[in-house]
């Protein structure tokens, strides 16, 4: 048998080689410290357990859902981003209920582009993102991020022919893999550009209740005009630790969920039931649960940070995501560096090469491990007198 051309020339998963490494390291007994996924290691809070639970025991749940979701869910939605970010949305126009973010992104180049259309992606960025531009045999033009910029893209440097013929551009703050977040003033430039040039953008909001500077970091959709041209994918994985749950949504420009919600028709019947009205659990009743997550991953992320600074490893300075964005050592590429660490001190981390081209020179520390963890991952690489 055969593969169809559409399979064959999918991206390789860079990051399945580091897995391996990883599994093979630990299978020979060694204490490996893993930072180098951006798995959640906290569990899901109890309270939406016992709501997936009661659902779950009523036979209501049992059956088909409606196609575009529950209206209960997106309804909580609303309720949501009018809470958290005063922005208001139409549950039955504005809302589609998508079976964990990385479906949403994949969904929107099938949604909006022919073969050989061109989207705009940032370069270091989520490597699904060329999952979904592949199976739209669309072109990808990658914005470079870059320090200088703020790791934000500078639309001045993206050639006018370029951003004319783009259909759709991806967009992630709080970013992985750097950790940078967005201004009010950079997403007032995105939908100034996006309406000069006809492009749909997609802003991947996965990591949108995690910043740690004196202000919560900004949804898209607060920003005038940003309905007019885009969507946000917000996922519960991290905010809610509901990763193996699969459970997001896209919110903003109705035309887009309407795309949205067409495509799913021919693929899916909906979520579950019950993770759905675990979902509104969250949704409604889980800010103290957040605040004591943000706070988790703040206390860890200064303790590694300034650990790391006391051997002369500096971050990058960006305050968004469970990231943190560190530099190699010299003499080292990003894969060479982040195979020597686990060779030689047993603490895997992702080589930024793996994000893209922009990503060399750096690798990406999760924060998913227990402070004490954290620790003792920058006390092995000091044993390796590197920097």
């Amino acid at each position: 048998m055969q593969f169809s051309n559409t399979l064959q020339h999918l991206p390789t998963q860079f990051f399945s080689k580091l897995v391996k490494q990883v599994n093979a390291a630990k299978a020979e007994g060694r204490d490996i410290i893993n930072l180098g996924q951006g798995n959640p290691d906290q569990p899901t809070p109890n309270n939406i357990i016992k709501e997936l639970q009661r659902s779950a025991a009523n036979p209501e749940s049992h059956r088909y859902s409606p196609f575009s979701g529950k209206e209960s869910l997106k309804k909580a939605v609303c309720s949501f981003y009018q809470r958290e970010y005063g922005v208001q949305l139409q549950y039955d126009t504005e809302v589609a209920i998508l079976f964990g973010g990385k479906i949403g992104l994949v969904e929107l180049p099938l949604c909006f582009c022919d073969e050989g259309d061109l989207i705009l992606a940032p370069d270091p960025g989520y490597p699904d993102y060329l999952s979904g531009i592949s199976l739209a045999k669309a072109a990808t033009h990658f914005m470079p991020l870059e320090a200088k910029n703020q790791f934000l893209p500078s639309y001045l440097e993206i050639p006018n022919d370029i951003a004319k013929q783009a259909k759709l551009m991806f967009l992630n703050y709080p970013n992985n893999p750097t950790g940078a977040t967005a201004t009010k003033e950079f997403f007032e430039e995105t939908v100034s550009f996006a309406r000069s040039n006809g492009v749909v953008v997609a802003h991947d909001f996965a990591y949108g209740a995690l910043g740690f500077g004196e202000e919560k970091p900004r949804s898209f959709l607060q920003t005038e005009g940003a309905k007019e041209v885009g969507v946000e994918i917000y996922t519960l994985s991290k905010t809610y630790n509901m990763a193996g749950w699969r459970v997001a949504f896209a919110v903003g420009n109705s035309k887009i969920i309407e795309a949205i919600n067409l495509l799913q028709d021919h693929m899916y019947v909906s979520l579950f039931p019950a993770i759905q009205d675990a979902a509104v659990e969250a949704l409604l009743n889980g800010e103290e649960s957040v605040k004591e997550l943000v706070a988790l991953y703040k206390k860890r992320r200064t303790a590694f940070v300034e650990k790391c600074a006391s051997i002369g490893w500096h971050a990058a300075p960006t305050d968004g995501s469970f990231f943190v964005w560190m530099p190699v050592a010299k003499g080292f590429t990003s894969e060479q560096f982040a195979t020597y660490l686990l060779d030689h001190a047993d603490v895997a981390v992702a080589p930024g090469i793996g994000f893209g081209e922009y990503g060399e020179g750096y690798v990406r520390v999760g924060l998913v491990e227990n402070t004490d963890r954290l620790l003792e991952a920058v006390n092995r690489v000091a044993s390796c007198k590197l920097f």
